[in-house]
């Protein structure tokens, strides 16, 4: 029985090849730092809590709708979101790193299917959550050194605390970002906080004047910004959501 046990192991690991770059030094380095002393952090941007696709142990915290999210795809290549928004939660809350799981082959094999299974999980409480099952932040799978991993960490989780920050915003503009919308004359630093990294930046310059066209990930939502300030945002509506087999 022990020696077919261990074939089964083996046979598993063959099948499912690593996804993780990071030696394993640097990941013992990376897991004892991050859910160390700094694991007390702050929401950089302002996120939503959805659904984990198929995984119902978990829930996704994005700083993108749904519709937006580009993790996983199906079987036909189309693109498979997490579920609808159960809450948000603002830039400046409190948060603290749980745990760092890579998806090393091991790993891999234990997660559901219907998820982003070959990504780096980073398990996160974050004050102001409602109950509910871990929430997961989804790091990029091309990660290759431990400074990489920590920069990516620090985009969404920071070690400092944005308050003053937000405190030099206006009233609405501090609401926005509360509610991760978009208002005009808003600075971009603003914008970023309430709706999240662009995909994709264009800048050109009319005379004196510096103009960026802001593309998030999927092309949906576009800003249009003028000298560092929102001008005016472009939304297409918002698709049907294509849920992962364990979600229907």
């Amino acid at each position: 029985m022990k020696r077919l046990l261990v074939v089964l192991l083996v046979l598993l690991g063959a099948g499912c090849k690593s996804h993780t770059q990071i030696a394993p030094d640097d990941r013992a380095l990376l897991e004892q730092t991050l859910t160390g002393p700094e694991s007390n952090r702050f929401l950089r941007l302002s996120m939503h809590i959805t659904p984990f696709f198929g995984d119902a142990s978990k829930r996704l915290l994005t700083p993108y709708p749904p519709e937006d999210v580009l993790l996983l795809n199906d079987t036909q290549g189309k693109t498979v979101h997490p579920g609808g928004i159960e809450a948000t939660l603002p830039a400046g809350a409190k948060a603290r790193i749980r745990q760092v799981e890579f998806p090393t082959a091991w790993v891999v094999t234990e997660r559901i299917l219907y998820t982003p299974r070959t990504w780096p999980w980073v398990y996160v409480d974050v004050e102001g959550a409602p109950p509910g099952p871990p929430l997961v932040l989804v790091l990029p799978p091309h990660l290759k050194k431990r400074e990489e991993f920590l920069a990516e960490v620090d985009r969404f989780l920071s070690t400092q605390d944005p308050a003053a920050k937000l405190a030099a915003f206006s009233e609405p503009v501090r609401e926005a970002i509360r509610q991760k919308k978009a208002v005009t004359d808003m600075p971009a630093e603003a914008l970023e906080m309430a709706w999240g990294y662009p995909e994709t930046v264009r800048r050109t310059l009319e005379g004196t004047v510096r103009n960026e066209e802001w593309i998030y990930p999927g092309g949906r939502r576009r800003a249009f910004l003028s000298d560092g300030r929102l001008v005016r945002v472009e939304e297409a509506a918002a698709p049907a959501l294509n849920l992962s087999p364990g979600s229907k």
